[in-house]
């Protein structure tokens, strides 16, 4: 299995086309045809089939094009690592996060970094927490800043001095609106809209004691995974979001606010990395860094 045949794979996936494909790719129809059909061999599954004038992903040609991409990803990095010029620290650090306001903490030791090293390049990806420990454990990110509680087994870690508090987003015009904050008791009955992460790593610990006895009888109305979405179910009127942080437009012209949770529920964040990672020098740069910021 080569790069070369991956790329030209993910290239017919994104055409869903493979004359088109082998126009972009500068290819023959018939040898592109060849290499897919030798790559279905290879695997023992139909990567595509034809509906009318384009080709369709299987399946399993989905799940394909998912190690592909990260496979193409994975070679790329490296090959831009082994390529840097001689001279200034370059090269290229990947960070993957979820919705935070603390993630400023580390775009000031990025900024730090390339203040002095121009050459070196920040990647972010978003996401929530299983698809930022999927990627560092595939070797995709460098590092992932988790939100608590999560395990820490597989990783190294710094914890950043910032916590995020909880709230709830709702309707201005909601009755719940009119108070300072919300209590367990003032959630009872309500449709709450909870993020699928909360339901997983939390609602066994810290909702639990928060909800504190009557944590049975709260009404789960939806899930979402990143609340700029969930913002949408709230402002139809589907019930209340609890998030951390505040990351969602309450100007004047939104219809939506937010209320702290009281008692306070707060949740810590930390970088974490894998603990047999190998960092390229612009990585391990970022990572020196941050340990004189966030001292332990």
């Amino acid at each position: 299995m080569e790069l070369r045949v991956l790329r030209n794979f993910l290239t017919v996936a994104r055409e869903e086309n493979i004359t088109l494909a082998a126009n972009l790719l500068h290819l023959t129809q018939p040898t592109l045809s060849r290499q897919i059909q030798d790559l279905e061999e290879e695997l023992g599954h139909k990567l595509f089939v034809r509906k009318s004038h384009r080709v369709c992903l299987t399946e399993e040609g989905y799940r394909f094009r998912q190690r592909a991409e990260e496979i193409v990803a994975l070679a790329d990095q490296t090959l831009a690592e082994f390529a840097a010029p001689a001279g200034d620290l370059s090269g290229d650090v990947y960070i993957g996060c979820g919705e935070t306001e603390v993630i400023h903490l580390l775009a000031e030791v990025a900024a730090q970094v390339q203040q002095e090293h121009p050459q070196v390049r920040f990647h972010l990806y978003s996401g929530n927490a299983q698809g930022v420990t999927e990627r560092l454990d595939r070797g995709l990110l460098d590092f992932g800043l988790l939100i608590s509680p999560y395990s820490l087994e597989r990783y190294e870690s710094l914890t950043l001095p910032e916590k995020e508090r909880w709230w709830v987003l709702m309707r201005k015009d909601s009755p719940l609106a009119q108070l300072p904050a919300i209590r367990p008791e003032d959630l009872l009955g309500k449709p709450l809209i909870l993020s699928q992460q909360a339901i997983v790593d939390r609602l066994d610990n810290e909702f639990r004691r928060w909800f504190r006895p009557r944590f049975q009888d709260f009404w789960l109305a939806s899930t979402f995974n990143l609340i700029y979405n969930a913002s949408a179910l709230v402002a139809a009127g589907m019930g209340y979001a609890l998030t951390i942080g505040r990351r969602i437009d309450t100007s004047a012209e939104s219809p939506l606010c937010f209320r702290l949770l009281a008692p306070l529920l707060e949740a810590e964040l930390s970088v974490v990395w894998k603990k047999d990672r190998v960092f390229s020098p612009a990585a391990a740069l970022f990572l020196e860094r941050m340990r004189q910021a966030f001292p332990q």
